[in-house]
């Protein structure tokens, strides 16, 4: 039995017949209307870009999960930071913000991370003893009231800089798709940090880490209004494709949409959805050509010697913790840069929304059912979860009726209906549990 299934993994044909399932069910969305299906194009883009967005992260994660085995539990917090990146680059600077308090608060963050570094510095260079522990206790004492001196006025500052409209910063009204790679440059810092400190010791301390940085940085963006408004959000963040109204006020285009037999609205939104795609498309592949490459080099090999023998790889000289930081580094550079992408499709920046369940369960769950280890399981499972997880909230309630329908009116059948929309929840679970029942390794195992 398990002989068969072994060779059923590796069965070449496996992973094309299983993507080209997954295309159908996006044809159908676009082209067929009945309870199932939604019949337009429109949502039927919309499902796959954000199914690709999907993937970058899940690839993000597959790289320290399926490569070094690190479990990262944070990853919400990695795509927040991503986010921040299109409103600080992309954004025009907010006028008098910066003459408010600019200038200091960049004062106040060099002299905290200055605070760091001498204490750090102190502590390496001393010798032990109880010196050595007041002298360095009492520089981080003394630079905290420094930077908290130079940094709550200012702050204070900003957030008066009318408020009702602004209250921030801004950013640096520089082009839209640059913010992509300084959202990867911003996760790849909050890694360092961590992996310096959690990396080294019991895998649990990396996850309890990674969970604790994802909920302070959720949690910064929130109340931090200086930075991004906080939970008044940031809107109309420029984008790299065109505005629906200005296709549709453009008669070339009118034309075009009139000759393809669809309305100037439907269509302006259907080329931006393409225009979308195209951009994250060539970015995932891009993405999966290097892991791939750096998958089959000897740093891959060598990686997934560590992962699967620790010990092993110890004893064979190799520095165990400085290639998990490695890999560490370059899968939350990842997540950060979908981060990033996502707020440039959705035009706005909104903290609220970053909720663990949708933005590190439900990526965990598509590395889990694509495949771990298998950057194209990766892709597959993220496009395939979120596809099920949107459509879950149709189908559920839809279900819920035909399954009730036998049952007399009353307080069960009634509660019953009422908690349909939690089905995509019981769904995900369903999905989850079949896959590693039927295939512990993934749709598309690891070779």
């Amino acid at each position: 039995m398990s002989t068969n299934r072994q060779a059923a993994a590796h069965n070449p044909w496996r992973a094309p017949i299983l993507f080209a399932a997954l295309a159908l069910l996006f044809v159908l969305e676009g082209t067929v209307r009945n309870s199932m299906f939604s019949g337009s194009w429109n949502t039927s883009l919309a499902i796959l870009n954000m199914g690709l967005i999907s993937a970058i992260t899940a690839l993000g994660v597959n790289m320290q999960w399926g490569y070094a085995g690190l479990f990262n539990v944070g990853v919400v917090g990695f795509l927040a930071l991503g986010g921040l990146a299109p409103v600080l680059v992309a954004m025009p600077p907010v006028e008098g913000g910066w003459s408010a308090g600019g200038p200091r608060v960049l004062l106040s963050l060099t002299v905290g991370l200055g605070t760091l570094a001498l204490a750090t510095q102190l502590w390496r260079r001393m010798g032990k003893g109880r010196l050595r522990g007041l002298v360095v206790t009492g520089v981080l004492i003394l630079g905290f009231f420094v930077y908290r001196g130079l940094f709550d006025p200012a702050v204070t500052a900003i957030e008066a800089n009318n408020p009702a409209r602004h209250g921030n910063l801004g950013g640096l009204g520089m082009p839209v798709m640059l913010s992509w790679v300084v959202g990867g440059a911003f996760a790849a810092a909050a890694a360092w940090a961590v992996g310096k400190v959690a990396l080294g010791l019991r895998s649990d301390y990396l996850a309890i880490a990674t969970l604790g940085i994802g909920e302070i940085i959720v949690a910064v963006l929130k109340n931090e209004d200086w930075l991004a408004r906080g939970v008044k959000n940031v809107v109309s963040i420029p984008r790299p494709v065109p505005y629906e109204i200005d296709l549709q006020q453009n008669p070339a285009f009118v034309e075009f949409a009139t000759r393809w037999g669809f309305s100037a609205t439907e269509a302006s939104g259907i080329w931006v959805k393409i225009c979308y795609m195209s951009l994250f498309l060539v970015v995932l592949l891009v993405l999966i050509l290097l892991a791939e490459l750096a998958l089959k080099s000897p740093w891959g090999r060598m990686m997934r010697a560590i992962r699967d023998n620790e010990t092993a790889a110890e004893a064979m000289g190799k520095n165990v913790t400085a290639r998990h930081l490695q890999v560490f580094v370059l899968g939350s550079a990842v997540i950060g840069m979908a981060g990033a992408m996502m707020i440039t499709q959705d035009g706005l920046m909104a903290p609220v929304g970053y909720n663990p369940l949708r933005y590190t369960f439900l990526i965990w769950v598509m590395v889990i059912v694509g495949g771990s280890g298998n950057n194209w399981g990766s892709v597959l499972g993220a496009v395939l979860i979120w596809f099920l997880w949107i459509k879950a909230e149709v189908w559920g309630p839809a279900l819920i009726g035909v399954l009730t329908a036998p049952l007399p009116d009353g307080g069960l059948k009634e509660h019953l209906l009422d908690s349909s929309a939690h089905m995509r929840f019981i769904a995900m679970g369903l999905v989850l549990l079949l896959v590693l029942r039927f295939a512990p390794r993934g749709l598309v195992p690891e070779k």
